[in-house]
């Protein structure tokens, strides 16, 4: 593939959190410059040893559970690892919530704002969650 995907991140549904991963991680490991920008109430996920339980919307949610499909958190994880992916928390939302970057998981960039990440991402196809 090759391209570049931006994705926004929002939500906090397990079902968006875990389509997003997905399409991080798939996107990443495929060859795939992936960024990915976690703002407002999807924020809370990655902050180090915070609740990774994500309410669901629906079925597909309950299933995904019920499955014991690899948790998004763990996805996320992956893409950075496996693949060129880069996760960048919100400034905005991390002031917001008082979070300093020691508060985040180790996987996660520098905090960026969005006028930044939306000039980063102005060449990319990019998603929102």
């Amino acid at each position: 593939m090759g391209g570049r995907l931006g994705i926004i991140l929002v939500s906090e549904t397990r079902e968006k959190l875990q389509m997003a991963a997905m399409v991080a991680s798939v996107g990443a490991v495929s060859g795939n410059a992936v960024s990915v920008f976690v703002s407002m109430n999807a924020m809370k996920y990655f902050v180090k040893g915070g609740n990774k339980h994500a309410p669901v919307e629906g079925d597909v949610g309950r299933a995904l559970e019920r499955k014991k499909a690899p948790p998004f958190d763990e996805l996320f994880r992956q893409a950075v690892e496996l693949g060129d992916a880069k996760i960048y928390p919100c400034s905005m939302a991390m002031d917001l919530l008082e979070l300093e970057s020691d508060d985040l998981e180790p996987y996660v960039e520098k905090a960026m704002g969005l006028t930044k990440y939306l000039d980063e991402a102005s060449d990319a196809q990019v998603w929102t969650f």
